[in-house]
């Protein structure tokens, strides 16, 4: 079975529930899923052994937190080239985090996207039914690009 690292920060803990709920999608998509808080990542070795990646952050004054840049700087020594890959994160008011963490997982890590580009949820939709199938199906579609032949 493959399996996918989730890693995130959350300063409200509305991107730390959308981790878990994208968690969700990974196992119904038939792989596994691990989660870590980025602070629980010490070196880029931490990183190793995943067939698949999906980081999270918040939004912060129009970007992302420096814990996720710091973190972002063990992804890039990790060899996560080729490796599935997806982003995600919620906001209250731009939204630009995951569509900078995806472009860096892209572009600098030159891993293997997920099809369905970052994926950006408001605060106040986490916890909702819509909130939670919306987090459940991006996991699940990046399970289904690791599963196909």
């Amino acid at each position: 079975m493959k399996k996918v690292l989730i890693c995130y920060d959350s300063r409200t803990g509305s991107t730390e529930k959308m981790a878990n709920f994208i968690a969700e999608g990974v196992r119904i998509g038939g792989c596994e899923a691990e989660l870590l808080k980025i602070s629980q990542v010490k070196s880029e070795k931490d990183l190793a052994g995943f067939d698949g990646y999906i980081f999270g952050c918040p939004t912060y004054h129009r970007d992302m937190t420096g814990g996720m840049k710091t973190f972002l700087f063990l992804g890039d020594k990790a060899g996560l080239a080729g490796k599935a890959g997806a982003a995600f994160g919620s906001y209250t008011h731009s939204g630009d985090a995951p569509g900078i963490i995806f472009d860096t997982m892209e572009h600098v890590f030159k891993m293997k996207m997920i099809s369905l580009g970052s994926f950006n949820l408001l605060e106040h939709l986490v916890t909702t039914n819509e909130g939670v199938r919306s987090c459940q199906d991006y996991g699940r579609a990046l399970s289904e690009e690791l599963n196909r032949p």
